[in-house]
């Protein structure tokens, strides 16, 4: 099979790239493996382009004396860390512009998603997102920090839940 496989290569333009998210959590065995079908002729010849995205498990786990071999083999490490505020803001500013609607957030409301996005671009868009949501279903024409309390703020422990009994 590998040999059809590296004749099919040989004979196209494309070449397959393999995108495994959460690659702290695959077994040892499976990442060896990885490096076995990635390459042939002693690593000379790439067969198959492999990216791991994960956290610093993922690390910890490439520096175990099983992985070593496949440690090694890694061309380029990008690693990440927490996103400062002015980029967190400077990212929501491009998608907002990019949207067509640069003032659909006040500046207000911009800081204060950044500052509670703890460095995650994910969960910077995420929250962004539902207060869209939010803002549409009350056709609002711009988001502010008052919505932005509205939506997230924490439950009122003195409200009771529905079917909830009193002692």
């Amino acid at each position: 099979m590998r040999e059809r496989w590296a004749a099919h290569l040989q004979n196209t333009l494309l070449r397959p790239v393999l995108l495994i998210d959460e690659a702290q959590e695959l077994q040892p065995s499976v990442l060896c493996e990885l490096r076995l079908l990635a390459a042939t002729q002693f690593d000379s010849r790439t067969l198959l382009s492999v990216v791991l995205a994960g956290d610093g498990r993922l690390t910890d786990k490439l520096r175990r004396d099983e992985l070593l071999p496949l440690g090694s083999r890694i061309r380029m490490r990008l690693v990440m860390e927490y996103a400062r505020s002015e980029d967190l803001n400077a990212c929501l500013s491009h998608l907002l512009e990019s949207a067509g609607n640069s003032t659909l957030m006040t500046d207000a409301l911009k800081t204060t998603l950044c500052d509670h996005a703890a460095g995650n671009h994910r969960a910077l868009t995420t929250m962004a997102g539902q207060l869209l949501a939010v803002a549409a279903e009350r056709n609002l024409a711009q988001l502010d920090e008052k919505l932005y309390f509205e939506v997230f703020a924490p439950p009122d422990p003195r409200k009771r839940r529905v079917g909830a009994t009193r002692p």
